[in-house]
């Protein structure tokens, strides 16, 4: 019935792949099958390192997973950016879901209790009219029954892009960019950030670090991709 009802719609209003742009098949959803198989995993050992590099010193991110490797002028990026700057942003749900069904067994270990998006500054989500990790922690929520909420944090301090910037740089662009709206809503909570790209993780450490000094028990970090 379900399978009919896409074959009806998709007459009428085909669906194009966020990847290649190449007509959906029925069984396919945002992304077709050739540009997900195109797309590096991140394997277990990568992820160690990043997490060795990137968080295992400064003891906020308790633990972190990625489902993707983000390689530059690749199917990935051509996806994000379509997420971001063309308004597909039901393809981040549909990443979010994908995520979630590759780690469900993780995020149950990790005894999550809420999961949170990385907020964008109002100016930027009235430019774009969405926040793109608010529709990935969205589709983990959806696999996952973990709550979602995106009013806990708010970014208080409108920065640069980090796309440029360097580790430096990052992490003192990120610095007092994020307050918690609500202690009591997280307190004792252990909880999940999302991102849609994790490069250097100086967001989700500025995020972790106000949840952490507000009243929250552990936080975890999650993206679609980390960076190469």
């Amino acid at each position: 019935m379900i399978q009919s009802l896409t074959q009806f719609f998709d007459f009428f209003l085909p669906r194009f792949c966020a990847g290649c742009d190449k007509r959906l098949s029925v069984n396919e959803n945002s992304v077709c099958t050739e540009c997900l198989l195109s797309i590096k995993p991140a394997d277990k050992e990568k992820l160690e390192n990043e997490f060795d590099r990137n968080f295992r010193t400064s003891g906020q991110i308790s633990d972190f997973i990625s489902l993707y490797i983000f390689e530059k002028e690749k199917t990935l990026q051509t996806i994000i950016h379509n997420i971001k700057y063309n308004k597909k942003y039901l393809v981040g749900k549909f990443l979010g879901e994908k995520l979630a069904e590759n780690f469900k067994d993780t995020f149950r270990d990790w005894n999550l209790n809420l999961i949170i998006p990385v907020p964008l500054h109002h100016l930027r989500i009235a430019d774009r009219g969405f926040n793109q990790s608010d529709y990935i922690a969205k589709g983990i929520s959806k696999v996952t029954g973990i709550k979602k909420d995106n009013r806990i944090i708010k970014r208080v301090r409108f920065t640069e892009s980090q796309t440029l910037l360097n580790p430096l740089e990052r992490k003192l662009n990120m610095e007092n960019a994020f307050k918690v709206r609500s202690k009591k809503k997280i307190d004792q909570k252990t909880i999940l950030l999302v991102d849609d790209i994790i490069t250097t993780g100086a967001t989700v450490k500025e995020c972790a670090k106000v949840l952490l000094l507000n009243g929250a028990k552990k936080v975890y970090a999650c993206s679609v991709a980390v960076a190469d």
